[in-house]
């Protein structure tokens, strides 16, 4: 009897151990919910419109076991009228919903990662879930739609489309210690021209708390006619990283307003010869922009392919402060109506010219002139390596700018790259180890070519994203298997199958060549939870490897394929 009850007590534990999932149809039942929600546990919200829901999704969950918030399906939600959501707590995942038809009652923000007392939210996490239209009809009524706070919070295959009223679409909130958010495979689209100042679609940081660190990590978005101003993105400050972001027909540019030690890399700018577009606009110290793509941007003055402003002595916070030691290396500037404008800007107050930078194996090919503007005149700037060609250079030639036809060749995808007989090829000089790799990825060796792109017969690692990488539709949820047999284009996680999965699915995945590899499955928050293969992988034979979550909570998982330096990461959804 006793060796029964034992085993009946354990049987009951098992099971109060067991993820639950809550089923809700309204913001006061997602609180009810709150009341006895564990690590782990699901809710799962009715579909419908939602009308003026104002949800607090305030809990703390576990790196193992992180609370989440969804829709059954994207679309089957969709929040209206003043509904508004905050996200508050440590490790919480918010999925699939939508919001449209509406508008935010509060002057601060649709979405907020902070909780009622204003805490900011730590390891959480909003993910395919789209705002809309969500406008007031005052288009001078001043909120965000995404309002980040804390620390480590992602927001991810999102989408935000046609924000007509002032306000940043997406902002991120520093304090006295660095934020370490990621925003990533977001669509922001439509955005239009609003006429004032205040209508940027990312901004990090404030110019206040300009010169804090924050490390935050802007990478794989889709910017798609953002037009509020002519910041699309606002650096405001320290140690961010923008990379591998395609902007596309932009009245705009990626702007390093404010701060210091920001890295742009691996960027794409099709402007298309939009009005008012530009690449990127540089103001304070030791930035570093390179391996970026810039074609066809057509404004002028301070939105040109590259730009670099002048500075004021003793500036405010919420001035310009002077450009120094900026690194300009080995980008790509194609057909731009004006390439690079130095010391845009220059009046009484605008007096320090860029002091002590570097302008060095960049390729600028374009029909119009200047090739390069000199606004005012730069102290101690250092050129070297660079090809420009196409047009007058528009300043005395300086000896690190060779004029002379690149030989661009308009490639299958779409972009002018160098072929194997351009003088671009081996034609870099100086050391700057830290572009290791070019554009597509593909390492660079021996004396470096010119430009943003390496003439290399590499695997592709890179590509510019397109609209359906990011957003919510862009996650896979289903694949189709494949003959055994197949063998992958290129090194790739082929699929996994089933996908949704309950407990385990199957990986299939392939490399070019005999290497060390690793395939791990990675949570949402980026922890490594397991090793499914760690060793030798011969080329192009196709490995299968098994992933049992029984063990682990619903949500989304990522299997990573890691090959020397590269990485390839596959999506996988666990429900229970």
């Amino acid at each position: 009897m006793k060796k029964l009850m034992f085993t009946i007590a354990c049987v009951a534990f098992a099971v109060a151990l067991e993820a639950k999932e809550y089923t809700v149809s309204s913001a006061s039942q997602i609180t009810a919910a709150l009341n006895s929600i564990q690590p782990g546990d699901t809710i799962t919200m009715n579909g419908g419109i939602w009308n003026s829901q104002s949800i607090v999704f305030a809990a703390n969950g576990t790196a193992a076991k992180p609370i989440l918030l969804r829709a059954s399906s994207y679309g089957s939600v969709i929040l209206s009228g003043t509904s508004s959501l905050k996200i508050g707590g440590t490790y919480l995942i918010v999925d699939w919903l939508k919001f449209e038809n509406g508008y935010s009652p509060s002057g601060s923000a649709v979405i907020e990662f902070r909780d009622n007392n204003g805490n900011g939210s730590r390891y959480c996490r909003l993910t395919r879930t789209s705002i809309t239209s969500y406008n007031p009809v005052d288009k001078t009524k001043d909120y965000k739609w995404v309002s980040l706070y804390g620390q480590y919070n992602r927001v991810d295959h999102c989408s935000f489309e046609n924000k007509t009223n002032i306000g940043t679409t997406l902002v991120v909130w520093l304090e006295n210690k660095p934020n370490y958010h990621t925003i990533d495979h977001n669509y922001f689209g439509p955005r239009p021209v609003y006429g004032d100042n205040g209508a940027e679609t990312i901004r990090v940081g404030t110019s206040d708390w300009s010169m804090y660190d924050s490390y935050t990590t802007v990478e794989y978005n889709y910017f798609d006619r953002c037009d509020g101003e002519i910041e699309i993105i606002s650096n405001k400050s320290c140690e961010n990283i923008y990379r591998y972001n395609v902007f596309v027909s932009c009245q705009g540019m990626l702007t390093l307003r404010h701060g210091n030690r920001c890295s742009v890399y691996g960027n794409y700018f099709f402007a298309n010869n939009a009005e008012n577009s530009g690449g990127i606009r540089i103001i304070g110290e030791d930035h570093k922009v390179y391996n970026n793509y810039i074609e066809k941007t057509a404004g002028s003055s301070m939105k040109t392919g590259i730009t670099m402003t002048n500075g004021v002595p003793n500036s405010p916070l919420n001035r310009y402060f002077q450009v120094k030691r900026a690194l300009v290396v080995f980008n790509t500037l194609i057909e731009n109506r004006y390439s690079f404008n130095i010391g845009a800007g220059k009046d009484s107050e605008l007096s320090l010219p860029p002091l002590d930078c570097v302008i060095a194996n960049n390729l600028v090919w374009s029909t119009h002139s200047p090739l390069m503007t000199y606004t005012d005149t730069p102290v101690s700037m250092a050129y070297e390596g660079n090809i420009f060609y196409g047009a007058a250079l528009g300043i005395t030639k300086p000896a690190g700018i060779t004029a002379v036809d690149p030989k661009m060749i308009y490639a299958a995808d779409s972009l002018w790259r160098i072929g194997a007989n351009s003088p671009a090829v081996n034609a870099s000089a100086g050391n700057y180890d830290f572009v290791s790799v070019d554009i597509d990825g593909q390492p660079r060796s021996g004396i470096f070519d010119t430009g943003a792109d390496e003439f290399s017969s590499d695997p592709v690692t890179q590509k510019p994203i397109r609209r359906s990488d990011v957003g919510p539709t862009a996650i896979v949820t289903s694949v189709t298997r494949k003959s055994k047999d197949a063998l992958p284009e290129r090194f790739q996680l082929v699929q996994s199958y089933p996908n949704p999965f309950n407990p385990a699915t199957s990986i299939l995945f392939s490399v070019p060549e005999r290497s060390e590899s690793r395939l791990v499955i990675v949570n949402s928050l980026g922890e490594e939870i397991v090793v499914l293969f760690s060793g030798v992988m011969e080329s192009e034979k196709i490995y299968t490897a098994r992933f049992d979550g029984s063990r682990f909570a619903s949500g989304l998982y990522f299997a990573e394929l890691q090959f020397n330096e590269h990485t390839f990461t596959h999506k996988m959804l666990l429900l229970k």
